[in-house]
């Protein structure tokens, strides 16, 4: 693992008021465990953090991230200043808020301010994420956009019907804005049988939640042990979703994504990050020639990153 996505989630339902405080001490996290392991971790504000991290096997970039604009309090300004702390990729949205809609909510697009957000992110240098959003809302990302921008951890639509992965139009429309979609390594989002089986565990979730009949852990709680009790799919889907991704976007629009502290469930044989070293016998076992592989295993975040968080 050369980089790595950090990412500051605050649940806006369960932090009202204190969604911009609660951020920034995890992006403060981010930077002190930066400080305290320096002799592996590079936190990284620029393209040339993360090519020193790649060029020394014991070195990892760390990438703050916010998930979800809802720190940002609706105030454009408010950017600025987690920019400043470091963070270098946003994902527009997890549930609605002032900027976006998402799958989770509405199914809105982005508001005049999601307009603006998307523009002063290119501006900035911050990595514009539409995972999470909804479909109008990533179309929108594209008529305003202009630099490449990514699905972090969103897979096949056309494999698994979730909602959060994406569609083969946003696939190719992905490949050709130059763009990259992160491989989800959650059961639901690699496999339709999965999906079909968690969906109304995951339904009756948001219900309870948006109903005020349970708070967002209670749900959890009650949610998490049923899916992890559904048997999880085969390693072999991750293959599946990057041929498809690469036969649909082309091989410069697919990588590896993770959402691995995000799900109640993984395929066999991944059971933490360090499984990901499995992926490359997978692809190489799979068709894939080298050269794609390397681009899917880091050759296509390296390359966007370094070209946007270089402005």
């Amino acid at each position: 693992m050369s980089a790595q996505v950090f990412a500051a989630w605050v649940y806006a339902e369960r932090a009202r008021g204190h969604e911009y405080e609660l951020a920034m001490q995890m992006v403060e996290t981010v930077q002190a465990l930066c400080r305290q392991h320096s002799g592996n971790l590079i936190f990284a504000r620029g393209p040339g953090d993360i090519q020193a991290a790649l060029e020394v096997p014991e070195k990892i970039a760390a990438i703050a991230s916010l998930e979800g604009a809802d720190p940002l309090m609706g105030d454009l300004n408010n950017l600025a200043a987690f920019f400043e702390a470091g963070v270098r990729l946003l994902t527009l949205a997890w549930g609605d808020n002032p900027f976006c809609g998402t799958v989770f909510g509405g199914g809105s697009g982005l508001t005049k301010k999601g307009e603006a957000l998307v523009q002063l992110c290119e501006e900035m240098g911050v990595v514009v994420d539409v995972s999470h959003a909804s479909d109008q809302a990533f179309f929108d990302v594209v008529r305003v956009a202009h630099r490449p921008f990514v699905a972090s951890h969103s897979n096949c639509r056309a494999i698994s019907p979730n909602d959060r992965n994406l569609t083969d139009e946003m696939i190719r429309t992905l490949g050709e804005r130059g763009g990259v979609m992160g491989i989800n390594m959650g059961s639901g989002f690699l496999s339709a049988d999965f999906f079909a089986k968690e969906k109304q565990a995951r339904d009756e979730f948001f219900r309870a939640v948006k109903a005020g009949e349970q708070t967002f852990d209670e749900a959890l709680e009650t949610s998490g042990p049923v899916i992890k009790a559904i048997p999880r799919p085969p390693f072999g889907l991750i293959l599946q979703h990057v041929k498809h991704a690469i036969k649909v976007g082309g091989e410069d629009c697919v990588g590896l994504g993770g959402d691995l502290d995000g799900v109640e469930s993984t395929p066999t044989g991944l059971d933490s990050v360090r499984d990901y070293a499995k992926i490359e016998g997978l692809l190489l076992g799979g068709g894939l020639v080298p050269r794609q592989v390397e681009k899917v295993c880091h050759g296509n975040f390296e390359r966007l990153f370094i070209e946007v968080m270089g402005r």
